[in-house]
Protein backbone atom coordinates (compact mmCIF):
# COMPACT_ATOMS: atom_id res chain seq x y z
CA UNK A 1 0.00 0.00 0.00
CA UNK A 2 0.97 3.72 -0.39
CA UNK A 3 1.90 5.56 2.55
CA UNK A 4 -1.54 7.20 1.91
CA UNK A 5 -3.27 3.89 2.45
CA UNK A 6 -0.99 2.43 5.30
CA UNK A 7 -3.45 1.62 8.43
CA UNK A 8 -1.47 3.18 11.48
CA UNK A 9 -1.78 0.94 14.17
CA UNK A 10 -2.11 2.14 17.89
CA UNK A 11 1.18 2.22 19.68
CA UNK A 12 2.30 1.85 23.18
CA UNK A 13 4.09 4.97 23.88
CA UNK A 14 4.38 6.44 27.26
CA UNK A 15 5.45 9.21 27.37
CA UNK A 16 7.75 10.10 30.79
CA UNK A 17 8.78 12.34 32.80
CA UNK A 18 12.51 12.95 31.25
CA UNK A 19 11.29 12.61 27.70
CA UNK A 20 8.18 15.19 28.67
CA UNK A 21 10.80 17.60 30.08
CA UNK A 22 13.33 17.17 27.00
CA UNK A 23 10.84 18.24 24.57
CA UNK A 24 9.90 21.25 26.77
CA UNK A 25 13.15 22.60 27.15
CA UNK A 26 13.88 22.42 23.32
CA UNK A 27 10.49 24.05 22.83
CA UNK A 28 11.42 26.79 25.30
CA UNK A 29 14.85 26.99 23.88
CA UNK A 30 13.31 27.53 20.02
CA UNK A 31 10.48 29.77 21.49
CA UNK A 32 11.55 33.11 20.19
CA UNK A 33 12.79 32.12 16.64
CA UNK A 34 9.27 30.16 16.42
CA UNK A 35 7.85 33.74 17.21
CA UNK A 36 9.66 35.74 14.72
CA UNK A 37 8.78 33.86 12.14
CA UNK A 38 6.72 36.24 9.34
CA UNK A 39 3.12 35.45 8.23
CA UNK A 40 4.47 33.81 5.22
CA UNK A 41 6.33 31.33 7.12
CA UNK A 42 3.48 30.04 9.22
CA UNK A 43 1.12 30.50 6.60
CA UNK A 44 3.25 27.88 5.21
CA UNK A 45 3.12 25.32 8.14
CA UNK A 46 -0.48 25.67 8.12
CA UNK A 47 -0.44 24.81 4.39
CA UNK A 48 1.69 21.80 5.00
CA UNK A 49 -0.69 20.15 8.04
CA UNK A 50 -3.77 20.86 5.62
CA UNK A 51 -1.67 18.66 2.96
CA UNK A 52 -1.29 16.27 5.49
CA UNK A 53 -4.71 16.13 6.74
CA UNK A 54 -6.09 15.45 3.16
CA UNK A 55 -3.76 13.13 2.22
CA UNK A 56 -4.20 11.24 5.43
CA UNK A 57 -8.19 11.71 4.81
CA UNK A 58 -9.10 8.08 4.28
CA UNK A 59 -6.73 6.90 7.47
CA UNK A 60 -8.46 8.95 9.37
CA UNK A 61 -11.54 7.54 8.42
CA UNK A 62 -10.47 4.30 9.34
CA UNK A 63 -8.90 5.19 12.60
CA UNK A 64 -12.08 6.46 13.89
CA UNK A 65 -14.05 3.65 12.36
CA UNK A 66 -11.44 1.39 14.25
CA UNK A 67 -12.04 3.34 17.67
CA UNK A 68 -15.97 4.27 17.92
CA UNK A 69 -17.06 2.63 14.46
CA UNK A 70 -17.65 6.75 13.12
CA UNK A 71 -19.25 6.90 9.59
CA UNK A 72 -16.79 8.41 6.74
CA UNK A 73 -19.19 11.13 5.76
CA UNK A 74 -19.53 12.07 9.04
CA UNK A 75 -15.75 12.24 9.22
CA UNK A 76 -15.86 14.31 6.82
CA UNK A 77 -18.30 16.35 7.86
CA UNK A 78 -17.30 16.78 11.79
CA UNK A 79 -13.67 15.85 11.60
CA UNK A 80 -11.89 16.94 8.40
CA UNK A 81 -14.40 20.03 7.13
CA UNK A 82 -13.95 22.09 10.53
CA UNK A 83 -9.95 21.62 10.70
CA UNK A 84 -9.52 22.39 6.51
CA UNK A 85 -12.23 25.48 6.76
CA UNK A 86 -10.23 26.53 9.93
CA UNK A 87 -6.72 27.19 8.16
CA UNK A 88 -8.57 28.24 4.94
CA UNK A 89 -9.60 31.14 7.40
CA UNK A 90 -6.52 31.22 9.17
CA UNK A 91 -4.32 31.76 6.33
CA UNK A 92 -6.51 34.32 4.32
CA UNK A 93 -6.22 37.17 6.81
CA UNK A 94 -3.42 35.64 9.14
CA UNK A 95 -1.47 38.96 7.66
CA UNK A 96 -4.07 41.17 8.70
CA UNK A 97 -4.23 39.88 12.14
CA UNK A 98 -0.26 40.22 12.33
CA UNK A 99 -0.48 43.77 11.83
CA UNK A 100 -2.14 44.36 14.68
CA UNK A 101 -4.36 47.19 15.60
CA UNK A 102 -4.01 50.97 16.06
CA UNK A 103 -5.66 52.47 18.39
CA UNK A 104 -6.92 56.43 19.44
CA UNK A 105 -4.93 58.99 21.55
CA UNK A 106 -6.88 60.69 24.03
CA UNK A 107 -6.51 64.65 23.97
CA UNK A 108 -4.91 65.08 27.10
CA UNK A 109 -1.90 62.44 25.55
CA UNK A 110 -1.60 64.16 22.15
CA UNK A 111 1.80 64.19 21.09
CA UNK A 112 1.44 60.24 21.55
CA UNK A 113 0.69 57.21 19.34
CA UNK A 114 -0.02 53.28 20.47
CA UNK A 115 -1.28 50.10 18.87
CA UNK A 116 -1.97 46.55 20.03
CA UNK A 117 0.57 44.05 18.92
CA UNK A 118 -0.28 40.68 19.54
CA UNK A 119 2.85 38.46 20.15
CA UNK A 120 2.40 34.64 20.96
CA UNK A 121 2.61 33.20 24.88
CA UNK A 122 5.51 30.92 24.21
CA UNK A 123 5.43 27.26 24.89
CA UNK A 124 1.57 25.89 24.57
CA UNK A 125 0.01 22.88 25.28
CA UNK A 126 -3.38 21.65 23.79
CA UNK A 127 -4.75 18.58 25.57
CA UNK A 128 -7.32 17.66 23.62
CA UNK A 129 -10.45 15.18 23.64
CA UNK A 130 -11.65 11.81 22.33
CA UNK A 131 -15.31 12.48 20.79
CA UNK A 132 -14.13 14.48 17.70
CA UNK A 133 -10.41 13.72 18.62
CA UNK A 134 -8.79 15.61 14.48
CA UNK A 135 -11.00 17.98 14.92
CA UNK A 136 -10.15 19.41 18.16
CA UNK A 137 -6.77 18.65 17.78
CA UNK A 138 -5.81 20.20 14.32
CA UNK A 139 -8.41 23.36 14.78
CA UNK A 140 -6.49 24.77 17.97
CA UNK A 141 -3.15 23.47 16.58
CA UNK A 142 -4.05 25.63 13.92
CA UNK A 143 -4.56 28.94 15.62
CA UNK A 144 -1.87 28.09 18.40
CA UNK A 145 0.73 28.66 14.88
CA UNK A 146 -1.07 31.11 13.24
CA UNK A 147 -0.20 33.07 16.86
CA UNK A 148 3.71 32.02 16.40
CA UNK A 149 4.08 29.56 19.64
CA UNK A 150 5.69 26.25 20.25
CA UNK A 151 3.24 23.51 20.87
CA UNK A 152 2.84 20.19 22.96
CA UNK A 153 -0.04 18.00 22.38
CA UNK A 154 -1.65 15.69 24.52
CA UNK A 155 -4.81 13.94 22.78
CA UNK A 156 -6.96 11.44 24.65
CA UNK A 157 -5.91 7.75 24.67
CA UNK A 158 -9.36 6.64 24.21
CA UNK A 159 -9.19 6.98 20.52
CA UNK A 160 -6.05 5.08 20.21
CA UNK A 161 -6.35 4.89 16.42
CA UNK A 162 -7.02 8.44 15.89
CA UNK A 163 -4.17 9.69 18.38
CA UNK A 164 -1.23 7.52 16.58
CA UNK A 165 -1.96 8.68 12.99
CA UNK A 166 -2.21 12.38 14.52
CA UNK A 167 1.28 11.52 15.68
CA UNK A 168 2.64 10.50 12.57
CA UNK A 169 1.02 13.27 11.05
CA UNK A 170 2.99 15.59 13.20
CA UNK A 171 5.86 13.96 13.39
CA UNK A 172 5.83 14.04 9.43
CA UNK A 173 4.97 17.73 9.44
CA UNK A 174 6.84 19.95 12.15
CA UNK A 175 10.09 19.16 13.96
CA UNK A 176 9.55 18.58 17.32
CA UNK A 177 11.20 21.40 18.58
CA UNK A 178 8.13 23.59 17.08
CA UNK A 179 5.32 20.75 17.60
CA UNK A 180 5.04 17.67 19.40
CA UNK A 181 2.57 15.06 19.85
CA UNK A 182 3.30 12.90 23.10
CA UNK A 183 0.63 10.30 23.67
CA UNK A 184 0.25 8.34 26.77
CA UNK A 185 -2.47 8.21 29.93
CA UNK A 186 -3.44 10.24 32.83
CA UNK A 187 -0.06 9.92 33.89
CA UNK A 188 1.20 11.49 31.09
CA UNK A 189 -1.28 14.40 31.51
CA UNK A 190 -0.62 14.73 35.03
CA UNK A 191 3.36 14.91 34.20
CA UNK A 192 3.00 17.71 31.28
CA UNK A 193 0.69 19.53 33.66
CA UNK A 194 3.55 20.17 36.28
CA UNK A 195 5.48 22.38 33.48
CA UNK A 196 4.75 26.05 33.56
CA UNK A 197 3.50 26.71 30.11
CA UNK A 198 2.64 30.12 29.05
CA UNK A 199 -1.15 29.01 27.81
CA UNK A 200 -2.69 25.59 28.31
CA UNK A 201 -5.83 24.84 25.65
CA UNK A 202 -8.43 22.00 27.00
CA UNK A 203 -11.22 20.51 25.70
CA UNK A 204 -13.40 18.13 28.45
CA UNK A 205 -15.23 17.72 30.25
CA UNK A 206 -15.80 20.77 33.11
CA UNK A 207 -14.42 18.21 36.13
CA UNK A 208 -11.54 17.97 34.29
CA UNK A 209 -11.08 21.28 33.49
CA UNK A 210 -11.34 21.91 36.85
CA UNK A 211 -8.18 20.07 37.71
CA UNK A 212 -6.45 21.70 34.50
CA UNK A 213 -7.20 25.02 35.78
CA UNK A 214 -5.97 24.16 39.41
CA UNK A 215 -2.83 23.19 37.92
CA UNK A 216 -2.40 26.25 35.94
CA UNK A 217 -2.41 28.61 38.75
CA UNK A 218 0.37 27.06 40.08
CA UNK A 219 2.65 28.81 37.52
CA UNK A 220 -0.36 31.56 36.61
CA UNK A 221 -0.47 29.83 33.33
CA UNK A 222 -3.37 31.20 31.19
CA UNK A 223 -6.05 28.83 29.93
CA UNK A 224 -8.65 28.13 27.59
CA UNK A 225 -11.05 25.40 28.70
CA UNK A 226 -13.70 24.45 26.15
CA UNK A 227 -15.87 22.32 28.68
CA UNK A 228 -19.34 21.21 27.81
CA UNK A 229 -22.74 20.82 30.52
CA UNK A 230 -26.39 20.31 29.16
CA UNK A 231 -27.31 22.98 26.11
CA UNK A 232 -31.27 22.97 26.61
CA UNK A 233 -33.32 23.37 23.23
CA UNK A 234 -36.42 25.22 23.30
CA UNK A 235 -39.48 24.54 20.51
CA UNK A 236 -42.08 27.34 20.89
CA UNK A 237 -45.79 27.39 19.50
CA UNK A 238 -44.75 29.20 16.41
CA UNK A 239 -42.03 26.83 15.81
CA UNK A 240 -41.82 24.73 12.36
CA UNK A 241 -41.94 20.85 13.98
CA UNK A 242 -40.96 18.76 10.75
CA UNK A 243 -37.97 20.89 10.73
CA UNK A 244 -37.27 21.60 14.55
CA UNK A 245 -37.47 17.61 14.80
CA UNK A 246 -35.05 16.61 11.53
CA UNK A 247 -32.95 19.59 12.86
CA UNK A 248 -32.85 18.38 16.76
CA UNK A 249 -32.67 14.56 15.95
CA UNK A 250 -29.81 15.28 13.75
CA UNK A 251 -27.71 17.45 16.31
CA UNK A 252 -28.86 14.81 19.10
CA UNK A 253 -27.42 11.91 17.84
CA UNK A 254 -24.52 12.34 15.05
CA UNK A 255 -21.65 10.96 17.04
CA UNK A 256 -23.75 8.76 19.18
CA UNK A 257 -24.31 12.16 20.57
CA UNK A 258 -21.32 12.29 22.32
CA UNK A 259 -21.14 15.67 21.10
CA UNK A 260 -20.50 19.25 23.61
CA UNK A 261 -22.94 20.75 21.85
CA UNK A 262 -25.64 18.75 21.58
CA UNK A 263 -28.81 19.30 22.20
CA UNK A 264 -29.06 17.75 25.76
CA UNK A 265 -32.63 18.37 26.59
CA UNK A 266 -35.70 19.86 25.08
CA UNK A 267 -39.10 21.89 25.95
CA UNK A 268 -41.82 21.62 23.27
CA UNK A 269 -44.60 23.98 23.61
CA UNK A 270 -47.60 22.04 24.79
CA UNK A 271 -49.35 22.55 21.55
CA UNK A 272 -46.82 20.84 19.34
CA UNK A 273 -46.01 18.42 21.88
CA UNK A 274 -47.93 15.61 20.22
CA UNK A 275 -46.48 16.28 16.41
CA UNK A 276 -43.16 16.80 17.60
CA UNK A 277 -42.76 13.90 19.56
CA UNK A 278 -44.43 11.50 16.33
CA UNK A 279 -41.98 13.48 13.56
CA UNK A 280 -39.34 13.27 16.35
CA UNK A 281 -39.91 9.62 15.77
CA UNK A 282 -40.23 9.75 11.63
CA UNK A 283 -36.49 11.24 11.69
CA UNK A 284 -35.58 8.77 13.63
CA UNK A 285 -36.07 6.12 11.74
CA UNK A 286 -35.46 7.69 8.25
CA UNK A 287 -31.83 8.50 9.75
CA UNK A 288 -30.77 5.36 11.22
CA UNK A 289 -33.66 3.16 10.17
CA UNK A 290 -35.72 0.98 12.03
CA UNK A 291 -32.58 -1.00 13.89
CA UNK A 292 -29.67 1.81 13.96
CA UNK A 293 -27.32 -1.55 15.12
CA UNK A 294 -27.17 -2.16 11.55
CA UNK A 295 -27.31 0.98 10.29
CA UNK A 296 -23.52 2.05 9.18
CA UNK A 297 -23.93 5.80 9.81
CA UNK A 298 -25.06 5.35 13.39
CA UNK A 299 -21.47 5.34 15.14
CA UNK A 300 -21.06 3.59 19.37
CA UNK A 301 -19.91 4.66 22.45
CA UNK A 302 -16.64 5.27 22.53
CA UNK A 303 -16.23 2.41 25.13
CA UNK A 304 -17.55 0.04 28.14
CA UNK A 305 -16.69 2.56 30.77
CA UNK A 306 -19.01 5.51 28.61
CA UNK A 307 -21.74 2.64 27.75
CA UNK A 308 -22.20 1.37 31.33
CA UNK A 309 -22.45 5.68 32.26
CA UNK A 310 -25.17 6.61 29.83
CA UNK A 311 -26.80 2.91 30.24
CA UNK A 312 -27.07 3.99 34.49
CA UNK A 313 -28.68 7.50 33.50
CA UNK A 314 -31.20 5.51 31.13
CA UNK A 315 -31.85 3.15 33.95
CA UNK A 316 -31.74 5.89 36.33
CA UNK A 317 -34.29 7.60 34.80
CA UNK A 318 -36.92 4.53 34.18
CA UNK A 319 -36.32 3.62 37.94
CA UNK A 320 -38.00 7.56 38.60
CA UNK A 321 -40.85 7.31 35.99
CA UNK A 322 -39.48 7.71 32.62
CA UNK A 323 -41.42 6.77 29.87
CA UNK A 324 -39.15 5.55 26.84
CA UNK A 325 -40.99 6.83 23.30
CA UNK A 326 -38.31 5.65 21.56
CA UNK A 327 -35.32 3.15 21.50
CA UNK A 328 -33.30 2.57 24.84
CA UNK A 329 -32.03 -1.03 22.95
CA UNK A 330 -28.75 -1.65 24.13
CA UNK A 331 -25.93 -4.31 23.56
CA UNK A 332 -22.76 -4.03 25.55
CA UNK A 333 -20.85 -6.60 23.30
CA UNK A 334 -20.44 -3.10 20.57
CA UNK A 335 -21.09 -0.71 23.03
CA UNK A 336 -24.51 -0.13 21.47
CA UNK A 337 -27.04 2.28 22.57
CA UNK A 338 -30.47 3.22 20.40
CA UNK A 339 -31.09 6.16 19.44
CA UNK A 340 -33.20 7.51 22.40
CA UNK A 341 -35.91 9.68 23.27
CA UNK A 342 -37.80 9.86 26.48
CA UNK A 343 -40.45 11.85 28.54
CA UNK A 344 -41.88 11.92 31.85
CA UNK A 345 -38.14 12.30 33.33
CA UNK A 346 -37.85 13.24 36.62
CA UNK A 347 -36.27 16.87 37.24
CA UNK A 348 -33.40 15.02 39.90
CA UNK A 349 -32.45 11.98 37.36
CA UNK A 350 -28.94 11.66 36.03
CA UNK A 351 -30.37 12.70 32.70
CA UNK A 352 -31.35 15.89 33.74
CA UNK A 353 -28.47 16.30 36.25
CA UNK A 354 -25.42 15.47 34.33
CA UNK A 355 -24.17 15.92 31.13
CA UNK A 356 -25.83 12.80 29.10
CA UNK A 357 -23.03 12.71 25.96
CA UNK A 358 -25.03 9.84 25.00
CA UNK A 359 -28.05 9.37 22.34
CA UNK A 360 -30.61 9.98 24.80
CA UNK A 361 -32.83 13.10 24.57
CA UNK A 362 -35.73 13.99 27.19
CA UNK A 363 -38.49 15.81 26.32
CA UNK A 364 -40.73 18.50 28.56
CA UNK A 365 -43.93 19.85 27.51
CA UNK A 366 -44.36 23.54 28.84
CA UNK A 367 -46.99 26.41 28.15
CA UNK A 368 -45.17 28.80 30.28
CA UNK A 369 -41.71 30.49 28.92
CA UNK A 370 -40.57 32.18 31.96
CA UNK A 371 -41.39 29.25 33.70
CA UNK A 372 -38.87 27.26 30.58
CA UNK A 373 -36.14 30.46 31.19
CA UNK A 374 -36.08 29.81 35.18
CA UNK A 375 -35.33 26.30 34.69
CA UNK A 376 -32.51 26.64 32.33
CA UNK A 377 -31.28 29.69 34.21
CA UNK A 378 -31.33 26.92 37.80
CA UNK A 379 -28.54 25.62 36.26
CA UNK A 380 -25.35 26.08 35.06
CA UNK A 381 -24.12 28.32 32.24
CA UNK A 382 -24.84 25.98 28.97
CA UNK A 383 -22.35 25.66 26.10
CA UNK A 384 -25.25 26.06 23.61
CA UNK A 385 -28.66 27.16 23.97
CA UNK A 386 -31.30 26.67 20.73
CA UNK A 387 -34.11 28.13 19.72
CA UNK A 388 -37.15 27.03 17.12
CA UNK A 389 -39.28 30.07 16.54
CA UNK A 390 -40.83 32.21 13.98
CA UNK A 391 -41.75 34.88 16.68
CA UNK A 392 -39.02 37.25 16.84
CA UNK A 393 -40.40 38.30 20.30
CA UNK A 394 -40.05 35.28 21.38
CA UNK A 395 -36.40 34.50 20.65
CA UNK A 396 -35.41 38.12 21.74
CA UNK A 397 -36.75 37.53 25.05
CA UNK A 398 -35.17 34.01 25.49
CA UNK A 399 -31.58 35.90 24.64
CA UNK A 400 -32.14 38.69 26.75
CA UNK A 401 -33.36 36.14 29.68
CA UNK A 402 -30.58 33.73 29.53
CA UNK A 403 -26.92 33.31 29.36
CA UNK A 404 -25.02 30.69 27.06
CA UNK A 405 -21.44 29.90 25.36
CA UNK A 406 -23.90 30.52 22.06
CA UNK A 407 -26.96 30.40 20.51
CA UNK A 408 -28.62 29.09 17.05
CA UNK A 409 -31.96 30.19 16.56
CA UNK A 410 -33.87 27.15 13.97
CA UNK A 411 -30.93 25.20 14.14
CA UNK A 412 -28.60 23.49 17.04
CA UNK A 413 -24.45 22.96 16.65
CA UNK A 414 -24.06 24.79 12.85
CA UNK A 415 -22.50 27.76 14.96
CA UNK A 416 -19.56 25.51 15.31
CA UNK A 417 -18.88 25.94 11.51
CA UNK A 418 -18.66 29.38 11.20
CA UNK A 419 -14.93 30.55 11.71
CA UNK A 420 -16.20 33.87 11.81
CA UNK A 421 -17.94 33.37 14.89
CA UNK A 422 -16.37 32.94 18.31
CA UNK A 423 -16.96 29.44 19.85
CA UNK A 424 -16.70 28.90 23.77
CA UNK A 425 -18.68 28.63 27.12
CA UNK A 426 -19.33 30.82 29.81
CA UNK A 427 -17.78 29.72 33.96
CA UNK A 428 -19.19 25.53 34.05
CA UNK A 429 -19.19 25.97 30.20
CA UNK A 430 -15.72 27.40 29.48
CA UNK A 431 -13.29 30.41 29.22
CA UNK A 432 -12.29 31.55 26.77
CA UNK A 433 -12.94 31.61 22.97
CA UNK A 434 -11.57 29.51 19.76
CA UNK A 435 -11.67 30.20 15.76
CA UNK A 436 -10.80 32.57 13.40
CA UNK A 437 -9.64 35.47 15.38
CA UNK A 438 -10.88 34.46 19.09
CA UNK A 439 -8.56 31.54 18.30
CA UNK A 440 -5.47 33.48 17.39
CA UNK A 441 -5.92 35.53 20.26
CA UNK A 442 -6.15 33.04 22.35
CA UNK A 443 -2.58 31.96 22.03
CA UNK A 444 -1.74 35.62 22.10
CA UNK A 445 -0.68 38.52 24.75
CA UNK A 446 -2.31 41.36 23.44
CA UNK A 447 1.02 43.54 23.87
CA UNK A 448 0.13 47.66 24.54
CA UNK A 449 2.69 49.68 22.97
CA UNK A 450 2.76 53.49 23.24
CA UNK A 451 5.24 55.99 21.73
CA UNK A 452 5.84 59.47 23.21
CA UNK A 453 6.57 61.68 19.79
CA UNK A 454 6.95 65.16 21.39
CA UNK A 455 6.63 66.92 25.04
CA UNK A 456 3.10 66.22 26.21
CA UNK A 457 0.93 67.48 29.54
CA UNK A 458 2.49 64.92 31.89
CA UNK A 459 5.76 66.43 31.58
CA UNK A 460 4.41 69.46 33.10
CA UNK A 461 2.56 67.73 35.88
CA UNK A 462 5.98 66.18 37.79
CA UNK A 463 7.27 66.74 41.50
CA UNK A 464 6.90 69.09 43.12
CA UNK A 465 3.72 70.15 42.72
CA UNK A 466 2.42 73.33 43.34
CA UNK A 467 -1.08 75.41 42.59
CA UNK A 468 -0.30 75.84 39.24
CA UNK A 469 -0.07 71.92 38.44
CA UNK A 470 -2.82 71.45 40.89
CA UNK A 471 -4.70 73.64 38.24
CA UNK A 472 -3.85 71.90 35.47
CA UNK A 473 -4.78 68.77 36.95
CA UNK A 474 -8.18 70.14 37.94
CA UNK A 475 -8.75 71.26 34.32
CA UNK A 476 -7.21 67.85 32.65
CA UNK A 477 -10.10 65.74 34.86
CA UNK A 478 -12.66 68.42 34.13
CA UNK A 479 -12.57 68.55 30.86
CA UNK A 480 -10.55 65.70 29.11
Amino acid sequence: MSSATTIIEPTKQKSGRSEIQRIFDLQKENQFEVANTSASQRIAKLKKLHEAVLKYRSQIKEALHNDYRKHPSEVDLTEIYPVTSEIKHVKRDLKSWMRGEDVKTPLAMMGSSAYIRYEPKGVVLIISPWNFPINLTFGPLASAIAAGNTVMIKPSEMTPHASALMSKIVKEVFEEHEVALLEGGVETSTELLKLPFNHIFFTGAPSIGKIVMKAAAEHLTSVTLELGGKSPTIVDETANVKLAARRIAWGKYVNNGQVCIAPDYAFVHERQMEAFIGEFKKQMKTFYTEDASSEPSYARIVNQKHFKRVKSYIDDAIAKGATIEAGADLDDSQDYIAPTLMTNVAKDSKLMTEEIFGPVLPVYSYTNIDSVIEQINAKEKPLALYIYSKKQSNIKHIIHNTRAGGTCINHNAAHFYNTNLPFGGSNNSGIGKAHGFEGFKSFSNARAVFKQHIPNALDLLTPPYDNFKQRLIDLTIKWF
